[in-house]
C-alpha cells in the first residue's frame, strides 16, 4: 500500500510539472514579453491602417505595458487630429466663393 501511494504521489508531481511547463496546451508557447520603450512606427510618416491593426504590446505581469499602449495612443491622437484640422480646412475652402474670378 505504501509503495501505491508513493507511486500515486510521484504521478502527480510529473503531471503538475508537465501543467505547469504548458505542455498541456492552453496558453502559447512563445508570448510576446518585450517590454521595452519601442516605438512601432517612424515619426515622419503617416500610420495605416494595417500597420494600427498589426501592432503589439509587450505583456507585463498585469497585461499590456502601458507606456507602449500610450505612447501608440497618443500617436494615433496627434495624426487624427491632423487630419481632422485638414479635412476642415478644405471643406471651408468649398464653402468660401472664390472672389479672384
Amino acid at each position: 500500500m505504501e509503495w501505491f501511494i508513493a507511486a500515486l504521489v510521484v504521478v502527480a508531481l510529473g503531471v503538475v510539472a508537465v501543467a505547469a511547463s504548458g505542455r498541456l496546451g492552453g496558453m502559447s508557447r512563445e508570448p510576446d514579453r518585450d517590454v521595452y520603450r519601442q516605438n512601432p512606427w517612424p515619426d515622419e510618416e503617416p500610420v495605416t491602417p494595417t500597420e494600427v491593426s498589426d501592432v503589439k504590446f509587450g505583456i507585463t505581469l498585469r497585461g499590456y505595458a502601458m507606456d507602449q499602449v500610450d505612447d501608440v495612443l497618443d500617436r494615433l491622437a496627434t495624426e487624427l487630429a491632423g487630419r481632422d484640422a485638414t479635412i476642415a480646412e478644405l471643406q471651408a475652402r468649398l464653402q468660401t466663393p472664390d472672389v479672384s474670378r
